[in-house]
């Protein structure tokens, strides 16, 4: 993890201060987080567990395209688009440049050309790394002073890709981050009130792909308030309306965890339209259908994107 020094402390107590820190202990897991898988094309070094997953449809990632020098950025890249945040633990014996060279490997075949390969001392040391944006201990650790990091970048169909990869150690044991950004525009992914009135008078239903949650959670996200404004309107304007509220999830993790999921978040809308908006609960039924209901195909990212979602139904 990138670890930031107080301006008002001089240089040498800091690395002394950093020299003392103690190694953060590895847990004993032994298989992937819920939900978890390499992203297609790069993969994973053999023995490798994943420590942390974070998928977003539309985000932003950094990355650096060149050295530091003087402690400054040179090419620094930020990147708009769909963001796959991968972190790995790989079990002591490898060396982090045996790690990371499997990476680099894997990046090549898979079309990215080289933009940076470096090690600590090259990349910039320390201030290189509190640019990396790694995920959170204990998901991933990385050590400013012994580290490889590479990125590349690749251009395919008109689709531009970039992906960096950085490994280094804790205790014994290979920590590496996988971070892919596929650039593009974000979609447009509100429906008003009189779009969803329309869906339901004319189809019975309506996809809705403005409600946000984090990977394998029922937790509604900040983002999801405009969405949920508009649900409200619509049942405001027609008071006699009552909808079934049905979650859907794609085809990733286990059947059974995804039927709990769906309806974990279907309640969740429902409850907070209760809350905040003041519907009456007896308007809305809940239901989750896993991914039974599929409307893209579970094959492709971009199937799978189409397939999370919370539609309105009319009874």
């Amino acid at each position: 993890m990138p670890m930031s020094a107080p301006q008002t402390i001089p240089g040498m107590l800091v690395l002394a201060a950093l020299l003392c820190l103690p190694a953060i202990p590895t847990s004993a897991q032994t298989r992937d987080v819920a939900g978890a898988r390499d992203y297609p094309g790069i993969g994973r070094f053999a023995g490798s567990v994943v420590t942390g997953y974070v998928v977003k449809d539309f985000d932003a990632a950094r990355m650096q395209a060149a050295s530091f020098r003087d402690g400054q950025p040179t090419d620094a890249r930020r990147l708009e688009g769909r963001i796959v945040r991968i972190a790995y633990r790989t079990s002591p014996g490898p060396s982090i440049l045996e790690v990371s060279r499997n990476f680099e490997t894997q990046l090549a075949k898979a079309g990215f050309e080289t933009l940076l390969a470096c090690d600590t001392d090259v990349c910039g040391g320390i201030p290189f790394t509190e640019s990396i944006e790694a995920l959170p201990m204990p998901q991933m650790w990385v050590d400013g002073f012994n580290y490889r990091y590479v990125a590349g970048r690749k251009v395919e169909g008109g689709r531009e890709t970039y992906a960096s990869v950085i490994v280094s150690q804790n205790n014994q044991d290979v920590t590496a981050q996988v971070t892919v950004a596929e650039v593009g525009a974000i979609a447009n992914k509100m429906v008003d009130a009189a779009a969803m009135a329309k869906g339901l008078g004319e189809t019975g239903h309506i996809a809705l792909y403005g409600v946000y949650f984090d990977t394998d959670k029922a937790v509604l996200k900040p983002e999801s308030r405009p969405t949920l404004e508009q649900i409200a309107k619509l049942l405001a304007s027609q008071p006699q309306l009552s909808v079934f509220i049905v979650g859907h999830t794609d085809s990733q993790g286990a059947y059974e965890y995804n039927l709990d999921l769906s309806k974990r978040r279907a309640e969740a809308v429902a409850a907070e339209l209760v809350k905040s908006f003041r519907i009456v609960p007896t308007r809305l039924r809940t239901a989750g259908v896993g991914l039974l209901a599929p409307v893209g195909s579970n094959a492709t990212d971009a199937g799978r994107a189409l397939n999370r979602r919370v539609e309105l139904v009319a009874p």
